[in-house]
């Protein structure tokens, strides 16, 4: 008869606080007196801010400790190094809701990864300032909500979106080629919890119709940027980029195709770095364990 692998509970620690020796030490120990094993450890000592980040990802049999018990025992080691820690569970889909405008391609690799089991994620809705993208979104079974903006009805539309977080219990805003600026309030409330992408050329193109600036410029680069949602515009800490060569006989909309690849790529890498939690924020840069 085969033997029954008995299901695992499979754990987060994210921990970060000023280094000191010891910190891994006491983590471990923590962890080992209470019957976990470690399948992944990684730490980094920023030399330039003496700042230390650890994430650990464990399992823990039946009849282990539980996540609540963890939880309750962990301060202990916390308050020793004055952590900011957090303990979740690494099978627990992150809640996300997604924000779109007219383009589809950010959204539909989204969806795709989603159903192929590549991003731990349950999607809570759909926001939209257009319904171009309905049909698409209401297919998937997905709840699909129209906030148009103006000028005059920005500040009750964010509080709409507001209550639409809290309601669904939303951990996370993905900015799918959303084309609205989202006030500095709202961004600061959503620190670390909103990821947006940006095209990013060599050098950069800002305003309208980018990909033609950068057909006019010859560029030799297509690239894009996901980075943390904050007030200063398209400057929020970087998660993931990603770059691909083009040359001379690019028409701009081919250089548009290669943008949208881009694009994809380096939104669904940086979802993917998120829902794993392995990225740590310090000030306007991350800290990401791959």
């Amino acid at each position: 008869m085969s033997q029954v692998t008995p299901p695992r509970n499979e754990l987060i620690l994210k921990a970060a606080c000023v280094a000191d020796s010891g910190i891994v030490a006491a983590v471990t120990t923590f962890l080992a007196d209470r019957g976990a094993y470690i399948s992944e450890l990684s730490q980094f000592d920023d030399p330039a801010t003496g700042r230390f980040s650890l994430r650990s990802r464990f399992h823990l049999s039946s009849g282990d400790a539980t996540l609540e018990q963890l939880r309750e025992e962990f301060p202990l080691v916390a308050e020793r190094f004055q952590m900011e820690w957090n303990l979740l569970s690494a099978e627990a889909p992150t809640r996300t809701l997604i924000m779109v405008s007219k383009f589809d391609h950010c959204l539909d690799d989204l969806l795709y990864r989603l159903h192929k089991g590549e991003l731990n994620m349950e999607i809570t809705a759909v926001v939209s300032n257009h319904l171009d993208l309905r049909p698409m979104i209401e297919r998937e079974g997905i709840r699909f909500i129209y906030l148009p903006i103006t000028p005059d009805n920005k500040p009750q539309q964010e509080n709409a979106l507001r209550e639409l977080i809290k309601e669904t219990e939303t951990e996370l805003v993905v900015l799918a080629r959303y084309m609205q600026v989202l006030s500095d309030t709202l961004c600061q409330e959503l620190r670390g919890k909103a990821i947006n992408i940006h095209h990013s050329f060599l050098p950069g193109f800002k305003g309208a119709r980018p990909y033609h600036q950068a057909y006019d410029r010859g560029v030799k680069l297509i690239g894009a940027t996901a980075h943390y949602v904050t007030s200063d515009l398209d400057e929020g800490p970087i998660i993931e980029q990603s770059v691909q060569p083009v040359d001379h006989s690019y028409t701009a909309d081919q250089l548009v195709a290669v943008g949208r690849d881009t694009e994809t790529v380096a939104l669904a890498k940086a979802v993917k770095l998120h829902v794993e939690h392995r990225v740590f924020l310090h000030g306007n840069k991350t800290v990401i364990f791959r």
